[in-house]
Order: structure tokens, then C-alpha cells, then sequence
């Protein structure tokens, strides 16, 4: 079980690896790369994994349910947790509540689970994005329109996604393997990102950091083993729901927390510390569901 274990997290921790010694020595911009990713590389692996004309969409409404419950029921422990212990509950909810299941949770599903667990990962991604870019953003500003959720790539390639596989309409096999090639660059590059904006910060919040990178994944792998003894999933959609629920804080949140001025520093750390310490996390989780 442990050389499983190392075998499926070794490819995703090599090309972090990587990616922090490229940045320590080289220090490139990976700005344009990362936007490009995030753009082009990431929608089209979404659209990929959901135009398939076998994908039966209404199998997935109750996995969508659990996801949803995961990532709000996240925000209201998180948010619990804030309100006792008198932190600043917009620096604390976001990290607690959107998980990295991009940079990580894509590669390590389809390493643990092969190419057939994407989809529902894919799923559970764009429950998490919906929710983050639109509650998730609106929690720092309250002007925002949660309209706007509709402007992001990922999200309009998984309608589209979903609109192809409902109609079961016939996407040129060509065109859809340049799509789906476009997709494969997103995850390595995602993995190899990762490394190179943890080269470049800093932890500074090392106690506060090293609390949020423990309540993130405590928080998240109970609720989910509460919402599988609510919610009746299939077995490989119950070991991709623990795994989510293992996941560190996303990187975006960081972004976030940068941009509106909401404690930055701590919130890197909580996303820094969060992403080293998930080798734990997510062996434990592995352990579990490989069991």
C-alpha cells in the first residue's frame, strides 16, 4: 500500500520539485504561462473530459450535491472556527472553503484512479470554480456580480462540455483530439507552476499558516465522510470526494486575498504550508479510499 501510495504521488511531487528548483535558480515569469493555462490549457481538458457523447450528465447530480455540500459546509465550519478564535473571517473562510483541486486534485485523480476518474473530478473542479469565483469573490467585495461567473473560460468550456454531451452532438475526432491535446499541456504545467510561485514567496505567518494547512484538510475529510453517509454515491465517486476533501488550499486564494487587501501574507502561508504538508494529507487519504 505504501509503494502504491508513493507511485501516485511521486510524478505530481517530482514536477513541483522541478518547478521550485527552476524557480529558485532560473526565476522565470511564469505570468503569461500560467494566464495561457488557466485561459486555454485548463478549459480544454474540462471540455474533453465532459463532451463525451457516453457521459450520462444526470448520474453526476448527486456527486454535484455532495460537492456542494463539501465547499459550503467547509465555509460555515471555517467560519465558526474564525468567529471563536477572533480571526478575520475573510482571511480564513476562502482558503478553508476552495480547495487546490486543479493544480493537484486533476493529476492525482487520474494517477490514483486512471482517465475514467477525470470526469467526475472535473465535476467536483467545476463546482469548486462556480462557487469561487462567484460567493468566493463576493465575500471580499460586495459589489461584485455574481453574473460574472459566466466570463470565465473553464466554466463556459464545461457548459459547452455538457451542452455537447447532452445533445450527443458529433464533434469532428480530429478536432476533438487537438482539444483534448491542448488539454494534457494544463496538468503538468499546473503541477510545474505550483513549484515555481513557491520558490518565489515567502512564509512569514509560519503558526498561523501551519493551523490553517491542518483545519483545511480536518475540516474537509470529515465533512465528506458525514456526506457519504447521507448521500449514496458510486465507490469510485466516494474515494474522489475523501481525496477532495484531503486537498490543500488553492493557490487562487492567495490571488485573491492579494488583490483586495485581505492579509495577504497569512493567507500565503495557510496556501504555502497547506501544499507541502498535503503529501500527508493525501496519503492518509489514499490509504483510505485504496484500501
Amino acid at each position: 500500500m505504501l509503494l502504491r501510495i508513493i507511485e501516485i504521488l511521486f510524478p505530481m511531487f517530482a514536477i513541483t520539485a522541478l518547478g521550485y528548483g527552476v524557480g529558485r535558480t532560473l526565476q522565470p515569469d511564469l505570468s503569461h504561462a500560467n494566464k495561457l493555462n488557466m485561459d486555454v490549457f485548463v478549459p480544454a481538458l474540462v471540455f474533453a473530459a465532459l463532451a463525451n457523447k457516453a457521459l450520462d450528465i444526470s448520474a453526476y447530480l448527486p456527486l454535484v450535491l455532495a460537492g456542494t455540500l463539501a465547499v459550503v459546509g467547509s465555509g460555515i465550519l471555517a467560519w465558526a472556527v474564525a468567529r471563536g478564535a477572533g480571526i478575520a473571517v475573510k482571511t480564513l473562510v476562502p482558503p478553508i472553503m476552495f480547495n487546490n483541486c486543479g493544480n493537484l486534485g486533476l493529476p492525482l485523480v487520474v494517477l490514483a484512479f486512471g482517465e475514467q476518474a477525470l470526469a467526475p473530478m472535473v465535476v467536483l473542479f467545476m463546482v469548486s470554480n462556480l462557487l469561487h469565483y462567484s460567493f468566493g469573490v463576493w465575500l471580499f467585495d460586495r459589489r461584485v456580480r455574481w453574473f460574472t461567473v459566466w466570463k470565465v473560460p473553464t466554466v463556459v468550456a464545461a457548459f459547452l462540455g455538457l451542452l455537447v454531451s447532452i445533445t450527443q452532438f458529433e464533434v469532428w475526432p480530429p478536432l476533438l483530439t487537438s482539444i483534448r491535446m491542448l488539454g494534457e499541456i494544463s496538468i503538468p504545467l499546473m503541477l510545474f507552476g505550483l513549484g515555481v510561485r513557491i520558490a518565489s514567496s515567502r512564509i512569514e505567518s509560519i503558526g498561523f499558516g501551519l493551523f490553517g494547512a491542518v483545519l483545511r484538510p480536518a475540516i474537509g475529510m470529515g465533512l465528506a465522510w458525514l456526506i457519504l453517509q447521507l448521500i449514496t454515491l458510486p465507490r469510485t465517486e466516494q474515494a474522489l470526494l475523501l481525496v477532495f476533501g484531503a486537498l490543500p488550499p488553492a493557490v487562487l486564494n492567495f490571488m485573491f486575498a492579494e488583490r483586495y487587501h485581505q492579509e495577504p501574507e497569512k493567507v500565503a502561508s495557510m496556501v504555502l504550508i497547506g501544499n507541502l504538508a498535503s503529501v500527508l494529507f493525501l496519503s492518509l487519504a489514499l490509504a483510505l479510499v485504496l484500501n
